[in-house]
């Protein structure tokens, strides 16, 4: 049986950058760092965790993980909020990833939690504008790809007029 749903495809280059004329000769001889490039953007300077011997002033894919749920919940949220005449104003998320090492040096994440701070009009329903975050977390492309808890704490308030 074939699914008439639509099917959406993301390219994405990743050239890593770091040759430091040594290759990967051994652990310390590479730097991390890499390019994450889609066409037509806005080039991304990556390269791993700083306690992976990563570059902190570059993004690493746990930040980008965690940042691709915050975004994607968000989006979802404003949409939802369009829907039922809930104006924000101001929407700041300051999402938390945990990630658990493990003996084998490989690691995993075990929850991430975002905790939006919104603000709405005075005229806005603010009991509606919080249930709405269950539905964009249910609804969420990359919350529904991932294997650990993603939570949302928001925080909502109402604009003075």
């Amino acid at each position: 049986m074939t699914s008439n749903h639509p099917k959406h495809s993301y390219q994405v280059e990743i050239q890593w950058t770091g040759n430091t004329g040594q290759g990967t000769l051994d652990y310390r001889a590479y730097d991390r760092s890499h390019e994450i490039q889609v066409v037509g953007k806005p080039l991304i300077l990556g390269s791993a965790d700083p306690s992976f011997r990563g570059d902190k002033t570059k993004y690493n894919p746990e930040e980008l993980l965690v940042a691709s749920l915050s975004s994607c919940h968000m989006l979802w949220y404003l949409h939802l909020c369009t829907t039922v005449d809930i104006i924000v104003v101001s929407y700041l998320d300051r999402a938390i990833g945990k990630m658990l090492e493990t003996d084998t040096g490989s690691g995993r994440f075990t929850e991430v939690i975002l905790q939006p701070s919104i603000t709405i009009t005075a005229n806005s329903n603010l009991e509606v504008a919080t249930h709405l975050h269950d539905q964009a977390h249910h609804l969420c492309f990359i919350a529904n790809s991932v294997n650990f808890p993603v939570t949302c704490e928001p925080s909502i308030h109402q604009a003075l007029d």
